[in-house]
C-alpha cells in the first residue's frame, strides 16, 4: 500500500468461520465432566445430568442449524424465511423444555439452563476467536 492509496480502497476479506464441532465438543466435554464432578461432590448429581442435557441440546441445535443452512442454500432460490422459522421453532422448543426441567426439578433442573448457556458460549468463542485473529492479520 503506497502513501497515496486510501485504506478504504483496499479489498476487505472476511476470514472464514470454523464449522467443525470437534474442538468445541472436546472443550464442552471437559467442562461437563468438571461440573458433574463438582455436582456429585456437592450431592447434586442430577444437576450434572441436566447440565449435560443442556450442553447436548446446544450442540444438537448447532448441527441442525448447519444442516438447515446447507439444505436452504442448495436450493435454486434460497428463502431466508424458512431458515428463520425453522430456527425460531427449534429455539422455542429447546427453551420451553429447559424451563420445564428447571421448574419441575428444582434446584438441580437449573443445570439445563447453565448447560445451554455454557455450551453456547463455547460455540460462539470457537467461531469468534479465529475470525478475530484473521481480521487482526489483515492490513
Amino acid at each position: 500500500m503506497s502513501a497515496s492509496t486510501a485504506a478504504d480502497s483496499m479489498p476487505y476479506v472476511f476470514p472464514t468461520a470454523p464449522t467443525s464441532m470437534r474442538r468445541p465438543a472436546i472443550i464442552a466435554g471437559v467442562v461437563v465432566l468438571a461440573v458433574a464432578a463438582v455436582a456429585i461432590a456437592l450431592n447434586h448429581s442430577w444437576f450434572g445430568a441436566f447440565f449435560l442435557l443442556g450442553t447436548a441440546a446446544v450442540f444438537g441445535n448447532a448441527q441442525m442449524v448447519i444442516n438447515s443452512v446447507k439444505a436452504v442454500t442448495a436450493e435454486e432460490h434460497p428463502r431466508k424465511k424458512i431458515l428463520a422459522v425453522n430456527s425460531a421453532v427449534r429455539l422455542g422448543t429447546i427453551t420451553v423444555l429447559a424451563l420445564i426441567a428447571a421448574f419441575l426439578v428444582r434446584p438441580d433442573g437449573l443445570g439445563v439452563m447453565f448447560g445451554l448457556a455454557i455450551g453456547q458460549v463455547i460455540l460462539v468463542l470457537n467461531t469468534v476467536i479465529p475470525v478475530m485473529k484473521g481480521l487482526r492479520k489483515q492490513p
